[in-house]
């Protein structure tokens, strides 16, 4: 959405789509530095005095979102009203999850970053099923693919998940948690505090919970 350097336009608000903001290396590895989903909005860069960012943005998991342009933001951030509360409270949310992402990729395992990566991506979907490569993974926590797979391939083995052709299913939600790191703990207390806006969901614990849909041929 968003290549670093680069001029932004518009601030996103996603409704049922993830965005990842990514660093791009000079050697052209990469790692995520943080997600935003339905609690937030991608372009604070533009309402903090900012007209770019190092950083490049990317669509984890497609969906809707609305945008505004940059003028109507800034111009409604001046007014010093209620958005400008919840835009400073996000921004602030979103610096700690940022500087626990940063924690966790120093200290924790791969197995650990995984299950942080996909409770937070869990937290901005309505349901349990997450469409996505074990190549897009590996360049969103910055490991090798083998590494991912091991994971990933460990995580399925005890019916935590279930991983198909790029189709991740969360099975058990409370053994996810039980076996990430402090860091998503952190992130979700300090987001649940300062966006208090955000919906109750029902968290699907079981298998036999989650939905089937079946889509219809075109």
């Amino acid at each position: 959405m968003y290549e670093g350097g680069r001029p932004m336009r518009h601030v996103y608000f996603p409704t049922d789509s993830i965005i990842s903001m990514q660093y791009l290396m000079e050697n052209g590895a990469s790692t995520a530095i943080s997600v935003v989903g339905n609690e937030g909005l991608l372009g604070i860069t533009l309402y903090m005095g900012g007209e770019s960012t190092p950083s490049r943005s990317i669509v984890q998991s497609a969906g809707h979102a609305y945008r505004l342009p940059q003028a109507r933001v800034r111009e409604e951030f001046n007014r010093h009203g209620e958005l400008l509360q919840l835009m400073l409270r996000y921004t602030q949310a979103l610096i700690t999850q940022v500087a626990q992402t940063a924690v966790c990729n120093r200290h924790h395992t791969i197995d650990q970053q995984l299950c942080r990566w996909l409770l937070l991506s869990m937290d901005r979907l309505s349901g349990n099923r997450l469409t996505m490569t074990q190549e897009f993974i590996s360049n969103m926590l910055g490991v090798r693919r083998s590494g991912v797979s091991s994971s990933a391939s460990k995580l399925e083995q005890l019916g935590v998940i279930s991983y198909d052709r790029g189709l991740i299913t969360v099975l058990d939600r409370g053994r996810l948690e039980a076996m990430s790191c402090e860091c998503y703990a952190v992130v979700k207390k300090e987001t649940d505090l300062l966006l208090h806006y955000l919906p109750q969901r029902q968290v699907m614990k079981y298998v036999e919970d989650i939905p089937t849909v079946v889509l219809p041929c075109r």
